[in-house]
């Protein structure tokens, strides 16, 4: 058999191949779960150019009001976050599977025992308990985490972190602009 009989053979055998793609996004939950942090197992849930789109964060660097996190990056996210709650726990409440789609209704739970860093600057620990709730979507192919869309409530975390929003500044400088 020469390189393209292998090649082709290969395909079709991947294309036949069936994944159970909800074990595949409960394991990615897993491996960032505060009492395991696996990161290479994290990272290595995604295809090489797998992405993590977070729709909560207000960035524009995608053009659709997402940050998008690439490569070694998906891992140094997950570090972030249990920096912020290292006893962080996803709780599944309800996990959708459609083919290659995964659509999972979730509480992040944890205690805010590290620093947040923000535009404004850096938000100290409180020890505040927080469990609020979040909608994922996983897309995969070939057993492979292509895109994770993540959508938090972010007000919700904020407001149990004891980050209450500054609605004066806000109002001030909408009256600035006029």
């Amino acid at each position: 058999m020469d390189f393209l009989d292998a090649t082709v053979a290969r395909r079709r055998h991947d294309a036949d191949m069936t994944y159970d793609n909800e074990a595949i996004v409960r394991h990615a939950y897993h491996t960032a779960d505060g009492s395991v942090l696996d990161i290479a197992g994290f990272v290595g849930s995604f295809a090489e150019d797998g992405v993590i789109n977070l729709g909560h964060s207000g960035s524009r660097d995608n053009g659709n009001d997402q940050e998008t996190i690439r490569g070694e990056q998906r891992g140094e996210m997950v570090l972030d976050v249990a920096k912020q709650f290292p006893d962080i726990h996803r709780e599944l409440h309800r996990v959708n599977v459609l083919a290659d789609t995964v659509a999972v209704e979730l509480s992040i739970q944890g205690t805010f025992l590290g620093p947040l860093e923000t535009p404004a600057g850096i938000i100290h620990p409180t020890g505040a308990k927080v469990d609020f709730p979040c909608v994922d979507f996983w897309y995969l192919r070939g057993g492979k985490i292509e895109m994770f869309n993540c959508y938090v409530m972010i007000s919700t975390m904020l407001a149990q972190m004891g980050v209450m929003p500054d609605f004066a500044s806000a109002v001030a400088a909408s009256v600035a602009e006029r």
